[in-house]
């Protein structure tokens, strides 16, 4: 059984300088106390710049959407005939 694939979607300059700046900061979930919170955005701002002037292009999956724990479907939801046959 296959699992459906997300659409990939081109992150922005910005996020791509947030998830570099939080791997500089972190190690994990503990903080790394030997770069400054000023030092890591500027070094993140700078290799953002590189990747986009050398044409690098990422791609992040969407935002997954809220858990549904209900075993009613939702009634705008569009229901699948499970029969087609």
């Amino acid at each position: 059984m296959t699992q459906p694939v997300d659409p990939l979607l081109n992150a922005r300059p910005e996020e791509l300088a947030d998830a570099l700046q939080h791997g500089l900061r972190y190690d994990g979930r503990r903080r790394v106390h030997d770069a400054d919170e000023f030092m890591a955005r500027l070094v993140a701002e700078r290799l953002v710049a590189h990747l986009l002037r050398c044409g690098f292009v990422l791609l992040r999956r969407p935002a997954p959407g809220a858990p549904d724990s209900s075993r009613h479907p939702h009634p705008h939801r569009r229901i699948e005939d499970k029969d087609r046959s």
